[in-house]
């Protein structure tokens, strides 16, 4: 997203030195005056259109928005079969990046799994990793006899 809003601005530049030097041309030559207002708000034109291009991306980022590309449901449905989980709930996806997902989550292990805790916990983080493109995941493992009283499947608002 930098790179690509360095490029922009750049790319702006130029088009703006380009611009000044059409018009500079155009006032000299041909006496034509009215070129320097019309440029200029073609140059800011531009660079608001620029702007407004990028800009859905970034807010979306900052204010810890879920990765549009993402089925939480279908994640979460995908980690559940897995051995020794009895359930998991108050689900968070977020992106952190651009190109970069991360997940918070509760894990309930099953009744008698706790002393496989780490190795379930380490075979979903793999597969979050494997079919999600999740590299940064937080899973709070809960044993089944102390889960949360009242889980929400997302977040706070969707119950169990």
């Amino acid at each position: 997203m930098n790179m690509r809003a360095a490029f922009f601005h750049n790319v702006a530049d130029a088009l703006g030195s380009i611009g000044v030097i059409i018009a500079g041309f155009a006032i000299v030559v041909y006496d034509w005056r009215l070129v320097d207002p019309i440029v200029t708000l073609l140059i800011a034109g531009y660079i608001l259109w620029l702007s407004f291009s990028e800009i859905g991306a970034v807010i979306h980022i900052l204010i810890l928005g879920s990765p549009p590309e993402l089925d939480t449901l279908k994640l979460i449905n995908r980690i559940k079969p897995i051995e020794g989980i009895a359930d998991m709930h108050h689900v968070h996806l977020w992106q952190m990046q651009e190109d970069e997902n991360a997940v918070d989550a509760h894990m309930v292990i099953a009744e008698g799994h706790w002393n496989n805790a780490d190795a379930i916990k380490f075979q979903a983080k793999e597969l979050l990793d494997r079919e999600f493109a999740i590299s940064h995941s937080t899973l709070e493992i809960e044993c089944s006899n102390h889960a949360c009283d009242t889980p929400m499947v997302i977040g706070h608002g969707e119950k169990a």
